[in-house]
């Protein structure tokens, strides 16, 4: 099987065969050229213009590194407890590596910057979310070049529809194989492992930097002591390396997308895009072909032709919103009540101001309703899972961040802070 590298500033290389080659050359796929990773944040840190496409790269590639790691150092294990066989092994690599490939191919123009501009989901009355656009995609438009190819009809016969399933989560149509969604979508999959190390190369910084190959060695298999499932996590002689994977996404949620430059553009971005689109939303599932028209270079566009526009304008002559109030990360009453104060002093001044929320939390303990569960830790022959915030009093006491910034027009800056002060 012929097999095609290319250069990764942060692997060296990636290789891929001539399947996966005519799924990357898909212009649905090369679309994901034209859509930053960061959005905006090449306004603060002017590296930061790689894109969705070198990242999707990078996640199949990790996601194999990773999937190795396991099979390598458990294979008895998931023979013994999970019924594989090299064959199901085979099989099930490649679909990994194609869910990987494939788990953004759905991103909005500006990714995550433009999600609070996607439409409701009439089914759940709620906003779709990447992932519905992603899976509808690899059902519809890829299905034929997933399944097609003659390497597919000869060694796997993978369907589209089980790629969107480990993407989604749909037991029900891949079965057992659902177990390796834990590399596409959890506390240790392969996106996070990906963009917290590629982020970091092109901003130049090191707060998302970790020791991916200690991390690699250290992932183990063992049994939940609730279920008496297998679950993937990282041996007792590894935590300490899963807690640096917590702390590095902090540090970079906390230094880099939450910076407050970058929360001031996304929210000109947001008000941008909303008077540039027909009824201020992003189209549907059900207009999939006018999704897929939008990308980074076609919104630029739309901003250029409006520069009438206060927010187009703000985002091409970087004249931005201006921070003149900002609470700590994590909040207490002392600090919410001064919150309040200072609204009210803006608010008897006249002065226009925009109040924005970061909130995230960074390490979900217990089980979360999306399927996210702790990052297990496992010791013994017995294979014993605990929780890391067992072993990690830092993981353990991780708060939730809700931090609260007023902005003020540029021109507003100075009289405000008089007015706070």
């Amino acid at each position: 099987m012929k097999q095609y590298e290319i250069r990764d500033p942060v692997y060296g290389f990636i290789t891929f065969n001539d399947w996966e080659k005519c799924i990357i050359d898909h212009p649905v796929f090369q679309r994901l050229r034209r859509i930053k990773q960061l959005a905006l944040t090449e306004m603060v840190y002017p590296g930061a213009v790689h894109t969705r496409f070198e990242h999707s790269l990078g996640v199949m590639h990790l996601a194999t590194m990773r999937y190795d790691s396991i099979v390598n150092n458990n294979k008895r294990m998931l023979e013994d407890h999970l019924s594989y066989n090299d064959i199901g092994l085979k099989k099930d690599r490649q679909l990994i590596r194609l869910a990987a490939l494939l788990h953004d191919v759905g991103h909005a123009p500006f990714s995550h910057a433009s999600e609070d501009i996607l439409p409701t989901n009439p089914k759940r009355n709620k906003p779709y979310k990447h992932e519905d656009y992603t899976t509808t995609i690899i059902k519809n438009l890829l299905k034929n070049v997933i399944e097609a190819h003659p390497i597919n009809k000869r060694n796997c016969r993978i369907e589209a529809e089980e790629v969107a399933a480990l993407i989604e989560g749909n037991t029900e149509v891949i079965g057992e194989s659902i177990f390796w969604r834990v590399l596409i979508s959890s506390q240790l999959d392969a996106d996070r492992g990906d963009y917290l190390l590629r982020d970091s190369y092109h901003i130049g910084v090191k707060y998302g930097v970790y020791d991916n190959s200690r991390l690699m060695n250290t992932l183990a298999l063992g049994i939940d002591p609730e279920t008496d499932e297998v679950i993937l996590g990282v041996s007792r002689d590894g935590w300490h390396v899963a807690e640096a994977v917590v702390i590095a996404r902090y540090q970079m949620f906390a230094q880099v997308y939450f910076h407050k430059t970058r929360r001031a553009f996304d929210y000109h971005l947001r008000n941008a895009m909303k008077k540039t689109l027909n009824g201020e939303k992003l189209p549907g599932i059900e207009s999939i072909e006018e999704f897929l028209s939008l990308d980074d270079y076609a919104m630029w566009g739309r901003f250029l032709n409006q520069k009438d526009d206060h927010d187009c304008l703000s985002i091409i002559n970087r004249n931005h919103i201006r921070e003149v109030y900002s609470t700590p990360e994590v909040p207490n009453q002392e600090d919410e009540t001064e919150l309040r104060e200072m609204k009210s002093h803006l608010e008897k001044s006249g002065l226009w101001f925009h109040e924005d929320k970061s909130e995230r939390l960074w390490y979900k303990l217990g089980n979360s309703k999306n399927g996210d569960r702790e990052i297990m830790i496992i010791s013994g022959d017995e294979k014993n899972a605990r929780p890391l915030s067992h072993f990690s009093s830092i993981v353990k006491n991780m708060g939730e961040v809700k931090q609260i910034r007023i902005y003020v027009r540029p021109e507003d800056r100075i009289r405000a802070k008089e007015v706070l002060n």
